[in-house]
């Protein structure tokens, strides 16, 4: 059924467009017998293949291979004993070993095609061959004086003897002699011997030899007596000639014969290539994609476009704008009925689907989106079009149950069944009840069903089944135009009405028809008209805020870019001044120094002391000022444990002590934090933890509500201080800004202690007594550098 499918959804068509783009007579031999290929590892190479010749299209014409020809007959028949090739077969197996060879210096300078590489290693040019073939013929296929030294000795006697006779005959041809006996004064040839035409009433005149005479009889040929042992000898060479010419053909045919088996493979692998230019041209002009080609049984195709549409009936291209469709089946569902008007773009949707599902099968590059998803099913079948046949007395309906027939001996799991106008060509209900019948058994089999239909009966069995679902055609009811969009979950309108009265059926029929419409279905087909339109509205207002959000994106990321470049921008001008400022304190330095050597005391005072290292303590300050170049931050990739990661929301860096799928888990100042790849930042260049971390009892940060005030009142400074360690820790790692800790007054022992070691800590900003309603000097509040 597979060859079914081709047929009715016009793939030999397809097949005629490559083949038009091959240079050889193998190459449009290998397109011309394409079909569905193997397995799916086959397809995958095929198409890899493609890719990369539509990359050397990009810079090149590609390789060229129009000199290959077949040689399969010719070396075939070297097999027969005493067998030799002519001088023609010669040199069109020089022609192939020259496209060989022109072929490899192609690809030298081309080495970044890997799969079509595979190929080109198996060409041997068998350049020692092609040497001794392009010194023995010519281009037009004739055996050169080189070939041999006797075939030149032999040519040179027969151009030195075949002048001789030219002159005599001339010097005869001049004479007064015979000017009347002359019919023309040309010097001729008849059977290889140069003659004089003679008028026959004249024939007594000249000695020789008659060789022909004209038509008329009024003409003789004759060979004149003085040139006869000339010509004679010139017969001779010539037999001398084709002799030797003989032998070193059948000499050059025995090398051919030699390398017969690596003429066949250059010739298999060439024509390959040219099969695989063709295709990888053709896709250019379609703008061919690869797929993402899936396991699960399923075709979510965006974008696509029928190939067949994109070029006019001689090949070319078309200039129009084709409209793509957007088509999905087997994820929501595993069948698909689509309803709509005639011409809407049912039918062109339904063969859409089929055709580029059988160019994919044939290794070749499809008209969609990259993003699209193709499930390589292993079965095709297809029941579309009128098969009516009057010699095999098969009616249009007829003609469908043989097709459905042999659908349901075949299909199973891994097949997908194309259905154009199901049930039709009988009682519209008793179809509509045989094709739900066999969709039946067929999603019990597992295979996907893509189907076009205008009966109720099916539409309403899509919307009572989950793994049925319905999909209408949109329809320009003021243009009575397709749009070629599909709408899910809804069933199409016929639309029967509002065409005919487009193409001028009267009102009062037109009313009358409607008439006979029952109440109920008039009201359904208004249902669905209204719910046509309301979709088609919200696919408008869906599109809109797509557009919003993409433009809200892109200034997100321009606002971003500034924000960096301003920062950069800020640390350089930074840098430069710290720079300045440190210049200007060593030359402030030396100055001083120079003053006071001047002043020639002996003994530094005190006071010069004190001004060289205030001088020196404000040079330390604005080094410690000195803002470090911004790090480069970026998503992560590949995360390894011991590697060190920024939390941007706590500003904080971590060692990676495991990574659990998109869960990644943090050393962080002892703590144990577990947190999603989204929310880490990775260093560039990379950086890792360069000692071994003490070991700390795992504990992950509560994700509970974090309580900004510690209570240490009553304890002693030597329990209390780790515990405020701990929780200054904590409020970092939760971003808290401002915390309280409550250590009483007593003797002030705690309060000293405390605020002795908020002083030396390094997340610290600043620390202060609460104010007099919030505890006064009995609780510290403390600003972290947490944002």
């Amino acid at each position: 059924m597979m060859a079914e499918a081709e047929r009715l959804l016009e793939f030999d068509k397809i097949v005629r467009l490559l083949a038009s783009h091959t240079q050889s007579e193998p190459g449009r031999e290998l397109a011309q017998a394409l079909t569905s290929l193997d397995d799916d590892a086959a397809v995958q190479r095929s198409l890899a293949e493609i890719s990369e010749v539509v990359k050397l299209l990009l810079h090149s014409k590609g390789p060229a291979l129009g000199g290959l020809s077949d040689l399969r007959s010719t070396l075939k028949s070297l097999r027969a004993k005493g067998s030799w090739l002519d001088a023609e077969a010669l040199q069109a197996v020089l022609s192939c070993l020259e496209t060989a060879s022109a072929c490899c210096r192609y690809f030298r300078n081309h080495d970044d095609v890997p799969q079509l590489l595979t190929h080109v290693d198996r060409i041997d040019p068998l350049g020692s061959l092609a040497a001794t073939l392009r010194s023995c013929i010519d281009n037009n296929g004739e055996i050169l004086d080189s070939s041999s030294n006797d075939l030149a000795a032999i040519r040179n006697e027969i151009r030195t003897l075949r002048n001789r006779v030219r002159q005599q005959l001339e010097q005869m041809l001049s004479s007064d002699q015979l000017a009347e006996a002359l019919q023309d004064r040309i010097i001729t040839e008849r059977n290889g011997r140069y003659v004089l035409p003679i008028k026959a009433n004249f024939k007594g005149k000249v000695k020789g030899f008659v060789h022909d005479s004209s038509a008329s009889g009024q003409t003789l040929f004759i060979e004149p007596a003085r040139t006869l042992e000339k010509n004679n000898r010139l017969q001779a060479l010539r037999r001398e000639e084709q002799q030797e010419v003989v032998r070193i053909l059948q000499e050059l045919s025995g090398l051919v014969a030699e390398e017969r088996e690596q003429l066949l493979v250059n010739q298999e692998v060439l024509a390959h290539l040219d099969l695989r230019s063709a295709a990888g041209r053709f896709s250019k002009s379609y703008n061919g994609q690869v797929p993402h080609l899936v396991d699960e049984p399923l075709l979510d195709l965006r974008q696509a476009k029928h190939p067949l549409l994109l070029f006019d009936p001689a090949g070319e291209p078309v200039q129009d704008q084709i409209i793509p469709i957007d088509l999905r089946l087997g994820e929501n569902g595993k069948v698909l009925v689509v309803s709509g008007p005639n011409t809407g773009g049912k039918t062109v949707a339904l063969k859409t689907a089929g055709l580029l599902l059988l160019m994919l099968k044939a290794g070749l590059h499809i008209p969609c989106h990259p993003d699209s998803r193709v499930h390589l099913f292993g079965r095709l079948f297809a029941d579309i079009g009128d098969e009516q046949s009057i010699e095999a007395h098969l009616s249009t309906f007829s003609g469908h149950l043989v097709r459905l027939r042999h659908i349901l001996d075949q299909a199973d799991g891994d097949s997908l069944i194309l259905f154009d106008e199901a049930g039709t060509g009988t009682d519209p209900g008793e179809g509509a009840a045989l094709i739900i019948a066999a969709i039946d058994d067929l999603r019990e089999r597992g295979s996907r069903v893509l189907l076009t239909t205008h009966l109720n009966l099916l539409k309403g069995y899509a919307q009572l089944h989950d793994d049925v679902e319905n999909a209408a055609v949109e329809f320009d009811r003021q243009t009575l135009r397709p749009t070629y969009r599909l709408h899910y979950g809804i069933p199409g309108e016929s639309g029967a009405f509002t065409i005919a009265r487009h193409f001028g059926l009267p009102d009062d029929i037109l009313q009358r028809a409607e008439s006979y419409l029952g109440r109920g279905e008039q009201e359904g087909r208004e249902l669905i008209g209204r719910l046509n339109d309301l979709v088609k509205t919200l696919d408008a207002e869906r599109a809109e805020a797509a557009q919003q959000l993409a433009t809200a994106r892109s200034e997100r990321n321009k606002r971003k870019q500034l924000l960096n470049e301003i920062e950069q921008q800020r640390t350089k001008l930074l840098d430069k001044s710290l720079r300045k400022g440190e210049q200007l304190v060593r030359e402030a330095e030396r100055e001083v120094k120079a003053l006071l050597a001047k002043a020639g005391r002996s003994e530094r005072l005190p006071e010069q002391a004190e001004v060289v290292a205030a001088i020196k303590d404000v040079g330390k300050k604005l080094e410690q000022k000195k803002v470090a170049p911004a790090p480069r931050l970026k998503a992560l990739k590949d995360v390894k444990p011991g590697e060190v990661l920024h939390v941007p929301n706590l500003k904080v860096d971590g060692e990676v002590t495991q990574v659990s799928g998109s869960r990644i888990e943090l050393d962080v100042q002892g703590k144990k934090l577990r947190l999603d790849a989204g929310q880490l930042e990775q260093y560039e260049p990379r950086r890792y933890a360069t000692r071994k971390k003490r070991a700390t009892i795992k504990k992950s940060v509560s994700r509970e509500r974090f309580e900004p005030r510690l209570l240490l009142v009553g304890k002693r400074v030597d329990a209390a201080l780790p515990e405020l360690e701990r929780f200054l820790d904590d409020a970092l790692l939760h971003g808290v800004d401002e915390v309280e800790v409550v250590h009483g007054s007593g003797e002030g022992i705690l309060r000293k202690a405390v605020r002795e070691s908020l002083a030396r800590h390094g997340s610290v900003v600043a620390f202060h007594a609460a104010g007099p309603n919030q505890g006064g000097d009995n609780v510290t509040v403390i600003e972290m550098r947490a944002k």
